[in-house]
């Protein structure tokens, strides 16, 4: 790995001409450099000279530009170009049209899935913080995954007219992603099955667009599955306790 230049550790990294040492462009190749290795060997057994060797830069721009290896790593954990953020703004202020909310949520789960080669990557590395944490996967969730989620929650609500969320809410706002996701963390099996529905950028926004629809065939069950209990914002009875109130009812007869 040590030896392997940059365009053949780095998938999607552009051929250029002999590279400088300085600039955004030396900033740009150390956090591919970082993906790569960070991705393949993990944080703690990946040095900031093999980082800095196969970003062909010095050492020392890697304090520079990222005050050290933990700033590095999370540099490259939270680069939009590999894990791109939603506005949770934008999310939340379309009440009166879900269809472009949910559009806009699941095309941009979707955007890096046109680098098929980074994105693995990025796979790779998430997988391996969550099996060897540093603590930036737990910092992904409370800044960008927990606010998106409950800027979608919001949305929902508007538009199924709820004062406020309850559990249901919640568990279609986690489907709804989850379609998004699954392309993702099952790229591989998706890859294995059935390979065309994304390959490519053609068949990646095909795919969101399918999607779209399932993701809105889910939005209109659930409003009539409210509609149908006649009360949108009771919470349900558990499983558990429902089976305790039928009990009970039978020893009073």
């Amino acid at each position: 790995m040590k030896s392997a230049t940059l365009k053949q550790a780095v998938p999607g990294a552009i051929d250029q001409k002999p590279l400088r040492s300085d600039g955004q462009q030396a900033r740009l190749r150390l956090l591919d450099a970082g993906l790569a290795l960070f991705a393949d060997k993990g944080f703690a057994e990946t040095s900031t000279r093999e980082i800095a060797q196969l970003a062909q830069v010095n050492v020392a721009a890697i304090s520079y530009y990222f005050g050290d290896k933990e700033g590095l790593y999370r540099a490259v954990f939270t680069d939009p170009r590999y894990n791109p953020k939603l506005d949770a703004d934008a999310l939340a202020t379309t009440p009166t049209d879900i269809k472009t909310t949910l559009r806009f949520l699941l095309a941009g789960l979707a955007a890096s899935l046109k680098d098929v080669a980074l994105t693995k990557q990025c796979m790779k590395l998430h997988f391996r913080e969550m099996l060897q944490p540093t603590g930036v996967w737990q910092d992904e969730i409370d800044h960008n995954i927990k606010p998106n989620h409950m800027a979608l929650v919001q949305a929902l609500c508007q538009h199924l007219k709820l004062k406020a969320a309850d559990d249901d809410v919640h568990r279609l706002a986690f489907s709804i992603s989850g379609l998004g996701i699954m392309l993702h963390v099952g790229h591989d099996v998706v890859t294995a099955i059935r390979p065309q529905v994304i390959d490519g950028a053609a068949a990646v926004d095909l795919y969101v667009e399918r999607i779209l629809i399932y993701a809105l065939a889910m939005v209109e069950a659930e409003a009539q599955r409210r509609r149908s209990t006649g009360s949108p914002t009771t919470p349900q009875k558990s499983p558990r306790k429902a089976v305790a109130g039928q009990h009970l009812s039978t020893l009073r007869t």
